[in-house]
């Protein structure tokens, strides 16, 4: 790793040298336990440590999904895919518009944080709306798999979401259950007790249609038990229907059954 404190200041360099300068670093990242070991720049040990935990950094193509408050969201391109929270310290985020973009960066850990190492090029591409779907259900499965990462070195093993958490991010929309209804049942085929988490995420589903048709014929309150998407109780108040799904249904069925309420 170059010395940099017995030369011309870094600020002061062409950006296509500091460009080259990274490269070098990235292609050998042995240069950071180096210079650690070194420190001839005298460095604190608090500065030490976070120039050693740089050797975590994620270089590569990602998507720039959103902006939240407090970082950028960036997806990768892995399998699964992962999505990591980017703080942008003085970039001025809103010169990057028409999300998703595609962009290349280096990810590097800054303390509690993940910054970028200064720079990144955006690609001057545009998605149509089906492109633009996909991404988002990428987005979605990273979410339910991983939650939004925001801190490196990442351990999938430690991050890990529960199954039922990813089965929940598979049916978030209609998108993400078409593209994935093959695992989203070899899942349930594998665990049948996902089949309880299935049935409450997809009742959901089907009462916002339920509602507006209870609505069109009149009913403007009440509450309802339906399973598999057919409506089996109703009545003014919820523990009515639950005495009657208990009545309906066999003990295994009732976990089933998703109820929700008119108003």
């Amino acid at each position: 790793m170059e010395n940099l404190s017995q030369n011309k200041d870094i600020f002061d360099r062409d950006p296509e040298e500091i460009e080259r300068l990274k490269e070098r670093l990235y292609s050998d990242p042995g240069q950071i336990d180096s210079y650690v070991q070194e420190n001839p720049a005298g460095f604190s040990d608090e500065e030490l440590k976070i120039i050693s935990s740089w050797r975590h950094f994620i270089k590569g193509r990602f998507y720039l999904i959103r902006f939240m408050k407090s970082y950028a969201v960036f997806l990768d391109e892995s399998h699964p895919p992962r999505a990591y929270g980017v703080k942008g310290l003085a970039m001025q985020w809103d010169l990057v518009t028409n999300l998703p973009r595609i962009l290349e960066a280096t990810l590097i850990p800054f303390k509690d944080k993940i910054i970028f190492d200064g720079t990144f090029s955006c690609y001057n591409l545009f998605f149509g709306p089906e492109m633009k779907r996909n991404i988002l259900d990428r987005f979605r499965q990273a979410k339910a798999g991983y939650g939004i990462i925001t801190t490196l070195p990442f351990s999938p093993e430690e991050s890990a979401s529960s199954d039922s958490e990813r089965l929940r991010g598979l049916l978030s929309s209609q998108e993400s259950r078409d593209i994935h209804w093959q695992e989203i049942e070899e899942m349930i085929r594998k665990d049948p007790e996902l089949l309880a988490v299935y049935s409450q995420e997809m009742g959901k589903v089907h009462a916002r249609r339920h509602r507006k048709r209870l609505r069109e014929i009149g009913i403007k309150e009440g509450w309802f038990a339906t399973i598999e998407g057919i409506i089996i109780a109703g009545g003014p108040a919820q523990e009515e229907v639950e005495k009657a799904v208990a009545a309906l249904l066999p003990p295994e069925k009732r976990k089933l059954v998703y109820i929700f309420h008119l108003k």
